[in-house]
């Protein structure tokens, strides 16, 4: 028996939708709408094209990441610990935390491995395509503020940070690290509102960590502990996960990530094209190509669109709405030449003079992904763009069920197109944080993941 992706994500958002509000000491997750559901458990949403219409995202089409199952935080419970190397350890509640002065950022979140679907040869993690972002107004306190009120030592180098949310099985704790320099900056928030309203628990409710310019992972949601370290933290989520390489390597090539590899920061200049969507039919009038951009620490400084494959290029009009940080509606209008196929292109530039390529940087872990976007389109055929068929996930054997589907489900597995050999190593990976693989159940389960969820 075969079960229907489309109806299981229609049945979890009326689940979300039923029990939205039912709880006062924390804040319910607004329910969210017409996103693409790349997993259910633990939540992970993608934002579709038509998000990159609005500067400000709605919370209701706000991309989710997450490691690990939302934690449940009581807020009359809930304390920031601040220890560490600090002269003066703090345990703050939220209306203590909300003495010192608020600000307010707009800023792109985006997940380090948006784009990562397009990566060839294919890597595993989430198959994000385009929307693994969203543009946010943050509020929150600086958390420069937080730790002078602690008293940091001189000794600090870097900010350890620790949310409520539980691994599973011996699957390593999400912490991360934020140098110096960057936690004192005057835009490094602890954030408990998105968009002038409370941090949905999807998003980190009570409190996140909100880094500018920076790539999702360095974006700990659920803080409760703080500690400045005279040294980088060592635990995996440094070490091993969210690096990259130190220096340009061929596709498919093993890379140690402890002698070849430097933690991810900064994200990197993109655009994406809302409109008009991939092999979308447009009329021979003007025809309005939109979408937005954004970069990482240096702002965005222009963007340039093509009609004509590449080989020429015009400035497109960028939107009054700005910030540092945040991303910039632009559009462009254009009258073809004549009936036919053409290829639409959008390429964005920073501050700094750093531009999107035509050609993937890859690397193992399909982090950063930053491709000048093709869209083609049929000029005098007025049809709307052709859309996905529906995908089906296959009755997973028993023994497949066992061993995985306690910590996430199945639409994670579906999700991932990869080789045998990547595979196998998820299953060692899996295996090593407590999933139950039988040894003598391996080759099985092995075999039916490489059959149906192989390659693209």
């Amino acid at each position: 028996m075969k079960t229907s992706l489309p109806l299981s994500r229609r049945n979890f958002f009326r689940t979300l939708s039923a029990l939205a509000g039912v709880l006062s000491t924390r804040a319910a997750d607004r329910p969210k709408q017409g996103m693409i559901v790349r997993s259910v458990r633990p939540e992970d949403f993608e934002m579709p094209l038509e998000g990159f219409d609005s500067w400000i995202t709605p919370i209701e089409h706000f991309f989710v990441r997450s490691h690990m199952s939302k934690p449940t935080v009581d807020l009359a419970a809930w304390r920031l610990n601040v220890q560490g190397e600090v002269s003066s350890p703090l345990n703050l509640t939220m209306d203590e935390l909300k003495k010192l002065p608020t600000v307010e950022v707009v800023s792109v979140l985006e997940c380090a491995g948006n784009g990562r679907s397009f990566y060839q040869p294919t890597v595993t993690g989430m198959q994000w395509t385009r929307g693994g972002v969203g543009n946010g107004r943050w509020r929150g306190v600086r958390l420069a503020d937080v730790l002078k009120k602690a008293g940091m030592k001189p000794s600090s180098k870097h900010v350890l940070f620790n949310g409520a949310d539980t691994p599973p099985g011996t699957m390593p704790d999400f912490m991360r690290t934020v140098p110096l320099k960057k936690a004192l900056d005057a835009d490094t928030l602890l954030a408990f509102e998105i968009n002038g309203e409370a941090l949905p628990v999807s998003h980190g409710f009570p409190l996140r960590l909100i880094v500018p310019g920076w790539a999702g992972d360095s974006w700990s949601k659920w803080v409760t502990n703080i500690t400045p370290l005279d040294k980088e933290f060592d635990g995996f989520w440094m070490k091993t996960g969210y690096r990259y390489p130190l220096r340009p390597v061929a596709p498919g090539v093993a890379v140690d990530p402890a002698t070849e590899m430097k933690p991810l920061e900064g994200i990197r200049p993109k655009s994406v094209i809302a409109a008009p969507a991939d092999g979308a039919g447009v009329g021979s009038g003007p025809v309005r190509i939109h979408g937005a951009a954004w970069a990482g620490e240096s702002p965005l400084a222009k963007v340039d669109v093509s009609t004509d494959s590449g080989r020429s290029w015009r400035p497109a009009t960028l939107g009054r709405d700005k910030a540092r940080y945040a991303w910039r509606l632009w559009e462009l209008t254009w009258t073809p030449p004549g009936p036919g196929s053409y290829v639409l292109m959008a390429r964005a530039t920073d501050a700094a003079g750093a531009t999107q390529p035509l050609v993937e940087d890859w690397n193992p872990s399909g982090y950063l992904y930053n491709v000048v976007q093709q869209v083609r389109v049929e000029v005098g055929v007025e049809r709307p763009a052709p859309r996905p068929a529906a995908s089906e996930i296959p009755a997973f054997p028993p023994k497949l069920k066992e061993a995985c589907i306690g910590c996430h489900e199945s639409d994670i597995i579906a999700g991932q197109r990869i080789t045998r050999a990547q595979w196998d190593r998820e299953i060692n990976k899996m295996a090593g944080w407590g999933a139950a693989v039988k040894p003598a159940d391996r080759n099985e389960i092995l075999d039916f993941l490489s059959q149906h969820f192989g390659p693209r």
